[in-house]
């Protein structure tokens, strides 16, 4: 029964703003709450990407979205996914350039200022009045970006780090002007101690400039580190979205034509010369090359090319002209997806994160009362008003949401863009909680475990037999034909001997085989290749018996080869076991996790592909329909198990959607990979073991930085407002708060796959 609701639901529709103007975590809530207030809309809003992600009814205009974050007080325009200028720290050189003037200035300035306030022998007779006119500019000047955007907060009502910070160092600005002009403070000779404490005394022979000037350097340093970081945390999606080409040579009418490959369209053809990139997803209709594909796959060993096969636009044509016709242009391809993977997992947010947001929301407003509440307990209890004002600055300066803010996107930013060099795409923050508890892995055969594709293993030659001679026969009469078996012999036999001999009077025996005669050098051979029961007219030799028996014990197919005749020999063909697969296996289990073989095919294959790679026997299902995978995924969560499954195929999407977690093999179909929650852009099964070890050691710093941002709030917070802390070591420890959570995050650009 249909729900009302759902029949007068409006359409949805998303689009992506880049935000300009934060300055903190804090500055993201307040866009995401003032995006939220209208209607129909959900945001979500990163300050490590400076994106903002919105969901909308399909009616809203988006000028509408972007009025409300510039009545917020910060910028927007509407951001383009295929635009490398778009992405975090695209277009930051100048103002990261300024920055670092900034802080140069700052500490050449703060840095007597400090030294004189900390040293005694250092403070000649007037040199209170020579850190004032140091100080002042630092207050002033430097401190002038968090001044200006404290006085847009409170024109809009609201309170971010940056109105914490004004507050502090100003208010250590005017108390030191009062104390200089009012006070004792500025008599010739006046000395001060350094104390990690507060200090304790009369207000009016205090100065605080080192405070001011000191918390400003300090958190504009802080902010020039990370303003760094974000700029290399972002250079993984950058160098993604690059990788395009600009322009294409199309052939229409027989001739060249260089066209901008916008412009570009399913179902043109265009030229690529050795060297060149590719410019779209295509198919190779003239010409063979090896095509260099490790910009998106990682893998270092160009793949050879020719018509008929499949190509990933952006890859480099390293041999010879090719002639390629687009399957897919735009944000249709694998390049523009892997960028729209990547970039949809950094504007997520795990469930922690979202716990920070919620604190960080609320966290200055209640600073602020803290700082109050801090001020009135030191006076009401008969300290002095130097003490009170003193710890409550240092409450004011120590506190830092940007720690809880930039936890979770810094580390995401960095993780899946360390990812996606790798060929590893992460659908999704909640990815990363998912890979923590799967135990047990499930592996489709075809196409994960094996390559997908028949493979000749072996020649068995009978007694004075030629292997090669047996081989090359047998290649010449299956080259006529189209079945996979054939294809494996014939692709061998022509790798190794280059032309053929041709065969005349082929024909094809259905279920049985082929047959074709071979004439060479005047003599003529009647060769037959098949099952064993085609050639009647001899028995088998009792090595060729041996042999195909061996075969069907180990699950491969045992072709017999003969001619006038005679049985000669035995090929060997079976779904070759990816080389790699092995040494997969032995990877998931050292990552605690419970390997399981899931094929359609016979219980003998099955053991016997198990066998090879290290798959234990009771964990093998074989003669699973297509439809079954699902059941099966089904039975061993009912077992209380965690499932992670791997596939490729079409018939593997159900199964990829029921499983706790779905890794897609990037060589497979576009149903699998959309039914996943992790992409494997190269066929490399280690490559799925790479991918939970880094979603596992991501979700790892992302705990780290959360319990530090938590921890350091919790701690200095008490210890600033029970003035055990100096205001100025209190702006140094909430600037370093950040960089920790940012240098954290930076350790996962060293991860290493071992899928090489």
């Amino acid at each position: 029964m249909s729900v009302p609701g759902e029949l007068t639901r409006a359409p949805r529709a998303e689009v992506e703003l880049v935000i300009g103007g934060m300055t903190c975590a804090s500055c993201a809530n307040r866009i995401e709450r003032r995006l939220n207030r209208l209607d129909g809309v959900s945001a979500t809003v990163n300050y490590a990407t400076e994106k903002a992600k919105v969901s909308h009814d399909a009616g809203l205009d988006p000028r509408a979205l972007i009025t409300a974050v510039r009545q917020a007080g910060y910028t927007a325009r509407l951001a383009r996914r295929d635009r490398a200028d778009d992405t975090p720290g695209a277009d930051e050189d100048a103002p990261v350039r300024a920055l670092r003037d900034r802080v140069i200035i700052c500490a050449l300035l703060s840095l007597p200022v400090i030294a004189m306030a900390m040293i005694p022998a250092l403070q000649f007779t007037y040199w209170q009045w020579l850190s004032l006119t140091l100080a002042a500019p630092v207050i002033v000047w430097g401190g002038w970006p968090f001044h200006k955007a404290a006085w847009a907060n409170l024109r809009h009502g609201t309170a971010t780090m940056d109105t914490l910070i004004s507050m502090g160092t100003s208010a250590a600005l005017l108390w030191s002007l009062y104390a200089l002009l009012l006070g004792t403070a500025g008599i010739p000779g006046m000395t001060h101690s350094f104390e990690l404490t507060v200090a304790r005394g009369d207000g009016a022979d205090n100065i605080y400039l080192e405070v001011g000037a000191g918390v400003i350097t300090f958190i504009l340093l802080g902010r020039y580190f990370e303003a760094r970081s974000k700029r290399r945390a972002g250079t993984a999606l950058r160098a993604l979205l690059e990788l395009g080409v600009k322009e294409v040579s199309v052939l229409r009418d027989g001739r060249e034509l260089r066209i901008g490959v916008e412009q570009l369209a399913v179902g043109d053809r265009f030229v690529v010369r050795p060297g060149e990139k590719i410019a779209t997803d295509g198919e190779i209709v003239e010409g063979a090359s090896a095509v260099d594909a490790s910009m998106i796959t990682g893998e270092s060993v160009p793949v050879e090319v020719g018509p008929g096969d499949a190509v990933v636009g952006a890859t480099v044509n390293a041999g010879g002209r090719l002639v390629v016709e687009a399957t897919r242009v735009g944000a249709d391809t694998q390049l523009a997806q892997m960028a729209r993977l990547v970039e949809d997992a950094q504007t997520g947010k795990t469930a922690a994160q979202r716990l920070a947001d919620k604190v960080s929301g609320i966290f200055v407003p209640i600073v602020v009362l803290l700082a109050l509440a801090t001020f009135g307990f030191w006076v009401g209890t008969g300290g002095s008003l130097t003490t009170a004002f003193t710890a409550a600055v240092a409450v004011l300066i120590v506190a830092c949401p940007c720690a809880l803010g930039l936890a979770t996107p810094m580390a995401l930013m960095i993780g899946t863009g360390r990812g996606a060099q790798l060929g590893i795409l992460i659908k999704g923050p909640e990815v990363l909680e998912t890979t923590r508890r799967v135990d047990t892995v499930v592996l489709d055969k075809t196409g994960t475990v094996t390559t997908g594709r028949m493979a000749l293993l072996d020649v068995i030659a009978a007694d004075g037999e030629d292997p090669d001679e047996v081989l090359r026969l047998a290649g010449a009469v299956e080259d006529a034909s189209e079945h996979p078996i054939a294809r494996a012999i014939a692709a061998t036999a022509v790798e190794r001997f280059g032309d053929l001999p041709a065969v005349h009077g082929f024909s094809s025996l259905a279920g049985l085989g082929v047959r074709g005669e071979v004439r060479e050098h005047g003599d003529a051979r009647e060769v037959t290749v098949g099952r064993p029961g085609m050639i009647a007219e001899a028995p088998l030799a009792d090595e060729l018996t041996e042999a195909v028996r061996a075969a069907g014990r180990r699950g491969r197919t045992a072709v017999v080869v003969g001619w006038n005749g005679r049985p000669r020999g035995v090929l060997v063909v079976a779904d070759a076991v990816r080389p790699t697969s092995a040494d997969a296996i032995a990877q998931f289990r050292a990552l605690g996790l419970t390997p399981v073989l899931l094929t359609g095919d016979s219980a003998e294959v099955a053991a016997a592909v198990a066998a090879e790679v290290g798959i234990d026997p009771e964990r093998v299902i074989a003669q699973v329909l297509p439809a079954g995978k699902v059941d099966a995924v089904r039975r061993l969560q009912d077992e209380g198990r965690s499932v992670a499954m791997v596939g490729d195929g079409v018939n593997d999407a159900a199964a990829l959607a029921r499983a706790d977690l779905g890794l897609a093999m990037g060589t497979g179909t576009d149903a699998a990979i959309e039914a996943s929650d992790l992409t494997l852009v190269r066929g490399d099964l280690r490559a799925a073991a790479d991918a939970i070890r880094l979603s596992r050691r991501t979700l790892g710093t992302i705990r780290t930085n959360l319990f530090w941002a938590f921890a350091y709030n919790v701690a200095a917070l008490p210890l600033a407002a029970a003035g055990l802390l100096n205001p100025m070591l209190a702006g140094a420890a909430m600037a370093f708060s950040s960089v920790f959570v940012v240098a954290n995050s930076q350790r996962l650009r060293g991860f290493r796959a071992r899928a090489a």
